[in-house]
């Protein structure tokens, strides 16, 4: 079943994709979500116009998003988290908190653009994760979780 995403989906793609998916995940998620429509002629000849006159105004997002990347650059972050013995943290530390963090460095991004390899960290240590700004703008930054002091 051939779909065209109205907006971004998770491990699948993002909007005004033309996706294929099988017929069961279309027709039961997809669509009573309104999160795509069926790519028919007509649609896509609609998608192709839109995106026409979509290309100059997306050069400007993707420049902005580019600034937006720059400012992570030489940023040192370290996540103070309240740990036990052996560098075990109780808890864990999220991209929620590494949002939180970006943001009070300056760069202001929604949690669920940020992908922390691994996914949730439990021990303090250095770790790696990835920022997308933009579908087309992707930026990894390093950061460190330490020990809070008591």
């Amino acid at each position: 079943m051939e779909l065209i995403l109205k907006k971004d989906v998770e491990n699948l793609g993002f909007t005004d994709d033309i996706v294929t998916v099988k017929n069961g995940y279309g027709r039961n998620f997809l669509l009573p979500q309104g999160l795509a429509v069926l790519a028919t002629p007509s649609t896509k000849k609609v998608l192709a116009e839109t995106l026409k006159q979509r290309a100059f105004k997306e050069k400007k997002i993707i420049g902005d998003a580019q600034k937006e990347a720059a400012k992570l650059n030489g940023l040192e972050i370290k996540i103070a988290s309240k740990s036990g013995e052996g560098n075990k943290l109780f808890g864990s530390v999220s991209n929620a908190n590494l949002a939180t963090a970006l943001e009070s460095n300056g760069v202001t991004i929604d949690k669920k653009y940020i992908t922390i390899a691994g996914g949730l960290i439990k021990r303090t240590g250095q770790y790696d994760a990835k920022i997308r700004f933009h579908r087309d703008v992707v930026s990894s930054i390093s950061f460190e979780v330490v020990a809070e002091k008591k």
